[in-house]
């Protein structure tokens, strides 16, 4: 590697891209792959001691479909967590997922909107859901993320697995162990329906920790629906709750959450 910046070994990347794209674009139940030792990682080791060290400056998010934390402030990162970011917001990592995407003319978020370090405890979960599908402020569609999961020691029965579906009643699924050095790369559509729905089991004081990176386009919108929409949940029914626009079932069980917080306190 020959530029100062750079802690991503792009052309291996570039090599296993070239092998993997055909894999990428006819997976199920939608385009996705899912790579192992993709980077340096002794590079990931000083990003997670990072990420404790950012722990107090996490929002919290706590409703009916997720229970995480989640950074995207750069001015708190690390130093080698903001290189990291850097790296995958260039545009030698926007070429390499052109090519295992098949999607042109990429663009990345440099406010990391939604994305950043996403951090999840015992009991947290993200229930299954599609993501918003425009940029408002940008004026961008959205169309691949990247996940990089930081959990070494990471045995099946924590739980956390990473889960692909194929529509609303999961007929079809793809899970993935959020493993340390793991990469999942997918094609956001109005269809890609994917979460981690059942809470963590891990032990208390230890939590599931992954970056969460997303690109656009401009005018081309791919598969996504061209209705505007934020970011659509299904219910325990699998009927779609779109935030922002509360269904009577989550007005009710958040008013329930809240009373039972009251008398508890």
């Amino acid at each position: 590697m020959n530029h100062q910046n750079e802690i991503i070994d792009f052309e291996s990347l570039s090599n296993r891209v070239k092998i993997s794209k055909e894999l990428y674009r006819t997976n199920k139940p939608y385009p996705h792959i899912v790579m192992d030792d993709v980077f340096d990682s002794s590079v990931l080791d000083q990003i997670l001691n990072e990420f404790e060290n950012a722990e107090k400056q996490f929002l919290e998010f706590d409703t009916l479909y997720e229970k995480k934390l989640q950074m995207n402030k750069e001015e708190y990162f690390g130093e080698m967590t903001r290189r990291f970011i850097h790296n995958l917001n260039s545009s030698r990592f926007l070429t390499v997922l052109e090519e295992l995407t098949g999607v042109q003319g990429l663009i990345p978020d440099p406010h990391l909107s939604g994305g950043g370090l996403h951090k999840i405890p015992r009991g947290g979960r993200l229930g299954i859901h599609v993501d918003f599908n425009r940029y408002k402020a940008l004026n961008l569609y959205r169309r691949i993320n990247v996940l990089v999961y930081l959990n070494k020691d990471w045995p099946e029965d924590f739980g956390g697995h990473f889960e692909m579906w194929s529509d609303n009643k999961g007929t079809e699924k793809s899970r993935v162990l959020p493993l340390f050095n793991r990469m999942a790369i997918f094609t956001t559509t109005r269809k890609s329906f994917h979460g981690h729905p059942e809470p963590l089991t891990c032990p208390k004081g230890i939590a599931r920790r992954s970056i969460a990176m997303y690109y656009y386009t401009s005018g081309d919108k791919g598969e996504q629906s061209s209705q505007e929409h934020s970011t659509i949940f299904l219910n325990e029914k699998g009927e779609e709750d779109e935030l922002g626009k509360p269904s009577f079932v989550r007005r009710v069980k958040n008013k329930v959450k809240k009373l039972i917080q009251v008398v508890k306190s």
